[in-house]
């Protein structure tokens, strides 16, 4: 390893380099589709919409949001705002109109780009944003201009389907403007020289330990190196083709899966979502050497009953994360997907994301027990919370991260972020490890009281927050409890006030129309009183044990009553 980073250029000027380098080479393909760009197609594409966002008012350092599942043109959307200075927030697909609202507020969001709703979802992103800002549907279709009360700052709406609706821009508008537009042809790229690789270039939402979610500021330092080195660990090359079912919303689609694609020229093969047999489809059809997941996801590909008639013969490596895997499911991906080079990484968002990760070359028992070893040009401690002293090897510790990879901060959350990055420049994770005497890492609990459900981190205090707002509601904690196929469920207990009466259902009824389903209470139980230290905190841990104690019991209780 040398000194040097692997880059220092922005976004843009490393996607022109690689259509010069290799322009009929695949970057792109759709596999149910028969949907495929090249390097160069795919940049000329991405010039045209920047040159056309230019064109209807977009400015450098303007904020758009993309709220899509993995459509086509999410990646263009992505490198046209990246290519013109502006910033893409990345908006979660579930998100319902308690969410969207915030994040259209606090991100400072002057366009969004969105398409229809979440297949399968069975809600509209329309009617979510309509709910916010009825005024939206009155929005002239000659100026185009949104005028909200709730959203203030949001100006301008792109639809990315191919329907047409009233004061919103199409996509096939935009990239007509940009490619008859040679004034804006121009101005892009004058606008590119004066873009530097420490700007912002995505910004993805966390829940919030606070109770509100948090704009993480990634750079295009953070997200092009980091997708390098994920890369590297897979020992990726130009012939090897990624196929990404993970949502490009979350750095695991586009830092671990696009980034990584970029940087080693090779092929994205990509799912709009994820269903196990269009991904098994995906490999087969798209000749994919490699596929990422979570481990939920690799199970239900694996159990899947039409699993044999598919040839993965094509695999070799990947990536499972989100959670930890059990060894017979990871044996089972190395023998049955032919992913003997499978590897495993850790890390946050705020990390951008990854800073430790296991290579093709580690044994399956270090790719099971531990998540690798530290990434080039990233310095990981394992400290004592208490002392801020470093832990010996085997002893747990919080780990902490400090290194190119590392976060802006959060935006506009100043005092979150010198409580997230200390003096020294480390990150704290929040999660407990060790690191050996091999420096192999081991993840061994928590600090603070995240759920991690199916690879989506759920922090109780944002639902807490939210779940007060119900009448009736006195008191509530959130914890997570176990699950078979997810790993852990939300769980809430719920305090009510004197002569209130509510069933389960109409709190998760509640939570159910506002928010993203993945944070909905699976179980909700009404107690009297929260268990308490003598200082008056809650006791968490005792809200954890109560709820494996309550699902265990319906579980024998119900084999009884079988």
């Amino acid at each position: 390893m040398t000194d040097e980073i692997f880059t220092e250029l922005t976004m843009g000027e490393f996607l022109d380099r690689q259509a010069e380098k290799d322009p009929d080479r695949e970057f792109i393909v759709y596999p149910d589709r028969d949907l495929r760009f090249t390097y160069r197609r795919f940049n000329e594409r991405v010039d045209d919409l920047a040159s056309g966002l230019l064109e209807i008012g977009l400015e450098p350092g303007d904020h758009l949001g993309i709220w899509a599942r993995n459509v086509p043109d999410w990646l263009t959307y992505f490198f046209a705002v990246a290519k013109l200075g502006a910033v893409p927030v990345t908006i979660n697909t579930y998100y319902k109109s308690h969410e969207l609202e915030y994040v259209i507020r606090q991100s400072d969001m002057k366009a969004l780009a969105l398409v229809d709703g979440y297949k399968g979802g069975n809600y509209s992103y329309l009617d979510i944003l309509y709910e916010i800002a009825p005024e939206i549907r009155e929005t002239s279709s000659f100026t185009r201009r949104v005028r909200s009360a709730k959203l203030p700052l949001l100006r301008t709406l792109v639809y990315m389907g191919p329907e047409k609706h009233r004061g919103m821009y199409s996509t096939n508008e935009i990239l007509s403007l940009g490619a008859h537009s040679p004034g804006a042809r121009e101005r892009l790229r004058a606008i590119a020289k004066g873009i530097s690789n420490r700007d912002m270039v995505n910004m993805q939402y966390t829940s919030g330990t606070t109770g509100y979610p948090k704009g993480v500021m990634l750079t295009h330092r953070n997200i092009i190196n980091n997708g390098f080195y994920i890369g590297e660990r897979q020992k990726l090359t130009e012939i090897d083709r990624v196929c990404i079912p993970v949502p490009l919303f979350h750095c695991f689609g586009i830092v671990l899966g696009v980034m990584a694609v970029l940087t080693h020229g090779c092929t994205a093969v990509m799912l709009e979502q994820f269903e196990p047999l269009a991904a098994l489809a995906a490999v087969e059809k798209g000749g994919a050497t490699a596929i990422y997941g979570v481990p939920t996801m690799f199970i239900a590909e694996m159990t899947h009953p039409l699993f044999d008639k598919f040839d993965l013969s094509s695999l070799r490596t990947g990536i499972m994360s989100g959670s930890p895997c059990p060894i017979e499911w990871m044996e089972k991906a190395i023998n049955l997907m032919h992913m003997r080079d499978i590897t495993i990484p850790y890390g946050m968002t705020e990390t951008g994301p990854v800073f430790t990760m296991t290579s093709v070359d580690d044994t399956i028992e270090r790719k099971v027990s531990t998540v690798g070893t530290a990434m080039p040009h990233s310095e990981v401690r394992v400290i004592d919370p208490e002392t801020g002293l470093d832990c010996p090897p085997n002893v747990p510790g919080e780990l902490c991260c400090r290194g190119y990879n590392v976060m802006k901060g959060y935006y506009k959350m100043p005092e979150e972020t010198a409580k997230a990055i200390d003096r020294d420049g480390f990150m704290h994770s929040g999660d407990l490890g060790s690191v050996d005497e091999h420096g192999y890492y081991r993840i061994t609990g928590r600090l603070k009281d995240m759920i991690i459900r199916g690879g989506e981190n759920i922090y109780p205090r944002e639902l807490e927050e939210f779940l007060y707002k119900y009448p009736g509601v006195k008191d509530v904690q959130v914890v997570g409890a176990p699950d078979p196929r997810f790993g852990e469920a939300v769980a809430a207990f719920v305090i009510l006030h004197p002569n209130v009466r509510v069933a389960p259902e109409d709190i998760q009824d509640f939570a159910r129309a506002k928010i993203a389903p993945y944070k909905v209470p699976k179980y909700v139980w009404f107690i009297d009183a929260l268990p308490l230290t003598t200082s008056g905190k809650v006791q968490k841990y005792i809200l954890r044990q109560m709820a494996a104690e309550r699902i265990k019991a319906a579980e024998e209780a119900g084999h009884r009553r079988e």
